[in-house]
């Protein structure tokens, strides 16, 4: 089971390398490790359990940030307006298109990685669309957009070495851009 013992911070030198492709079939390590990753991201989000086990709550985790330097990600949040969870475990994922339209969280955003609240806003794609596979080897193709979208590119720019302050405006940091939409 992960617990936050398990995350690294901010500074940790695998937080800003390149993670490797992950190879199929996946070796035992890497099955472990993805599911493990999904449980974290489900107990966290449990009053109880994340209470229990002192877990901050979180809707995405990437390899690197477990120190594991491997192009592995998972998501798992309740998306209110489907009524439904959003969950994915995905390896090596590419977005393979975006809309030219932004989107940001009007709160900014934050990290399991990062234990400071860092003000700003971040801008992402609004929509994606992402190739990746799955734990079985099934190629999927995902066309995500606004809350899941933004989630996505986070985690894949843990996998690039990109924090998300990096995308932060240094000069005006709660600056809109041009043809950017707030995300509820």
């Amino acid at each position: 089971m992960l617990t936050m013992n398990d995350v690294i911070r901010d500074g940790h030198p695998t937080l800003r390398e390149k993670a490797q492709e992950v190879k199929f079939p996946l070796s035992e390590e890497n099955k472990k490790l993805i599911d493990e990753m999904l449980e974290f991201l489900k107990m966290s989000q449990d009053d109880a359990l994340s209470k229990k086990y002192n877990l901050r709550s979180g809707v995405g985790i990437a390899a690197p940030q477990l120190n594991y330097k491997k192009r592995m990600l998972a998501i798992y949040f309740y998306d209110e307006k489907n009524e439904k969870y959003v969950e994915h475990q995905l390896i090596n994922p590419k977005i393979i298109s975006h809309s030219v339209e932004k989107a940001y969280l009007p709160t900014g955003e934050g990290c399991l990685s990062v234990d400071e609240n860092i003000p700003g806003l971040v801008h992402r794609y609004a929509r994606i669309t992402v190739k990746a596979f799955e734990p079985d080897g099934k190629e999927v193709k995902l066309r995500l957009k606004d809350f899941s979208a933004i989630v996505a590119q986070h985690e894949i720019d843990h996998l690039n070495g990109v924090m998300f302050y990096d995308h932060i405006n240094k000069e005006n940091p709660m600056e809109v851009q041009d043809n950017a939409i707030a995300v509820q």
